[in-house]
């Protein structure tokens, strides 16, 4: 893989992040489906920091007619998209938004639940198999406190844990400046990638695994995968125009309440072990991912 061989030098990051990570601050209750619940926090993440979040995916899933929820998720999509309609994009995709402000009274249950359900709708765009669903336990009558109620309990509280950890060790490290969240590159036509934050100039992705395997004594370290850090350095260089101006990528770490930090120069520099050219490295990425990839990696993306 081109990132791979590009960049290296991966193993002294990853090893600084366990260090500085610390202790898991909110432990994953049995019986979640980690996927899911990732996606479910990601979404309220996105709602802290982003005036107009978009819920364009879970519309896209929800309209790909893979569930019989239909008037359930209409119902919620509606009430959130609260007098925004669905329009069509340049790309050929639709595009709806929400307004979290206009919900500041509800509750954090609410809130979790919400996002419980926006994530499962989203499977229904991305996963190759639905079938497991809990989505396919609503019939086609449900409504909107059906679809809300899919949720548990010890989700639902997971949830609200991450996101008051996220509210103290998240915010705070986000510099001023333009927010957006789920947002594409100029490379998301040649790999179908979306990813979770850019504040100021800094990409942020989220993580909520658990980390690494629990030691003896049941205690788990926060763990970097090499395929964070080409995600990483894909979103980057996937900005052919420097669109966004970045110039600061950054893991937040949910369960750790951990935001890790690299200029981008010089996490490139240390990965590759020279000094990079961020501008020749984007325009050759490009070419990598035009003429190499095969066809369903383009399609599921990272």
């Amino acid at each position: 893989m081109w990132l791979r061989t590009t960049f290296p030098e991966a193993r002294e990051i990853q090893a600084e992040f366990r260090v500085a990570a610390g202790l898991q601050r909110v432990v994953m209750p049995a019986g979640v489906a980690p996927g899911t619940q990732g996606a479910a926090i990601d979404f309220w993440l996105r709602m802290l920091v982003d005036p107009h979040p978009s819920i364009a995916l879970p519309l896209m899933g929800l309209l790909s007619g893979r569930a019989p929820c239909l008037r359930a998720g209409r119902e919620l999509l509606a009430d959130l998209a609260t007098g925004d309609t669905p329009r069509r994009v340049a790309d050929g995709g639709v595009e709806l938004r929400m307004r979290p402000a206009g919900f500041a009274e509800r509750g954090d249950e609410w809130w979790a639940r919400v996002c419980y359900a926006l994530a499962l709708l989203v499977e229904l765009y991305r996963a190759p198999s639905v079938e497991h669903s809990r989505l396919m336990r609503l019939p086609e009558s449900s409504g909107a406190a059906d679809l809300l109620a899919l949720a548990t309990d010890a989700e639902v509280i997971d949830m609200v844990a991450m996101r008051d950890l996220a509210v103290e060790r998240l915010l705070p490290g986000l510099p001023q400046g333009p927010v957006t969240t789920g947002m594409t590159f100029d490379g998301s036509a040649d790999l179908n990638a979306d990813a979770d934050l850019i504040a100021g100039g800094m990409l942020v992705d989220f993580k909520a695994g658990q980390g690494g395997k629990p030691r003896t004594d049941g205690t788990r370290a926060a763990s970097l995968a090499r395929t964070d850090l080409d995600q990483l350095l894909g979103y980057t260089l996937m900005d052919y125009s420097d669109r966004y101006g970045l110039h600061t990528v950054a893991v937040y770490a949910a369960r750790f309440g951990h935001l890790a930090t690299w200029p981008i120069a010089e996490l490139g520099e240390r990965m590759a072990g020279h000094p990079i050219n961020l501008t020749s490295l984007r325009a050759e990425f490009a070419q990598v991912l035009r003429g190499q990839l095969p066809p369903y990696q383009v399609q599921r993306g990272w």
